[in-house]
């Protein structure tokens, strides 16, 4: 697709995970926030990191990502919301950051890290001592069929195989969710919204075509293929 195309795909979407406004808020909640630094790392334009950063003042937030067009629509929310002098947005590989902070989300991103233990790992030396960090990451809710197996690759835990790479690099679990269907049926339906809304209004364009397979694939594959199969879980991790 275009980069025109490309850059309206997500315009619907609140964040890039299965996430209702009620569950982010329990999550801000026990990541226990308070004045000091707060990195989001793998942040795309950072929703939560800002909504974060406007609950607590003395917050400061730092997003890292390697996506210009995301971090540039978190600049813009940041400025909008007038959090610009508290929030900012740095292109850079989230695995190799290494300046630390009292409170770290990592959310969707252990891709980034290689695997979810090497994630876990390398995520404990960027949280500081006494510190927390939400980390949010799919798991097998149910066995996956050939086709989940291979779009989401040989990485992905069941969720207590998750639990205990956590144990094992060193984490306390402080709290434990997971998206539920609803969350997870509005996050796909976001991802494919703002197409959906471009198709029905440009159905002769020449691209639609290629917009039309692309919107029939990804329904397919999500309803066939790995709804209910792939769960996402919430940790608030403390070491």
């Amino acid at each position: 697709m275009d980069d025109e195309l490309n850059a309206l795909r997500r315009d619907r979407m609140r964040w890039n995970a299965p996430l209702s406004e009620a569950h982010a808020e329990l999550l801000l909640d026990r990541m226990a926030l308070e004045p000091g630094e707060l990195t989001d790392l793998g942040c795309g334009w950072g929703e939560l990191l800002l909504r974060a950063v406007a609950r607590v003042p003395g917050l400061r937030g730092t997003g890292v990502d390697t996506d210009a067009d995301a971090l540039a629509r978190g600049r813009s929310a940041a400025r909008r919301r007038g959090l610009t002098e508290r929030a900012e947005f740095t292109e850079a590989d989230a695995a190799s950051w290494e300046i630390p902070a009292g409170r770290v989300f990592c959310i969707g991103a252990s891709h980034a890290f290689g695997t979810t233990r090497a994630a876990l790992d390398r995520l404990g030396r960027v949280v500081r001592p006494g510190g927390r960090l939400l980390y949010g990451d799919g798991f097998w809710a149910a066995p996956p069929g050939p086709v989940a197996a291979e779009m989401f690759g040989d990485d992905v835990l069941t969720l207590p195989g998750l639990l205990d790479a956590a144990a094992e690099t060193g984490w306390r679990v402080l709290h434990l969710s997971v998206a539920d269907q609803l969350e997870w049926d509005d996050f796909e339906s976001a991802s494919r919204l703002a197409w959906q809304e471009w198709l029905l209004a440009h159905p002769a364009d020449p691209r639609a075509e290629r917009v039309r397979e692309w919107l029939d694939r990804r329904l397919r594959e999500y309803v066939r293929e790995y709804r209910g199969v792939l769960g996402f879980t919430y940790l608030v991790l403390g070491r």
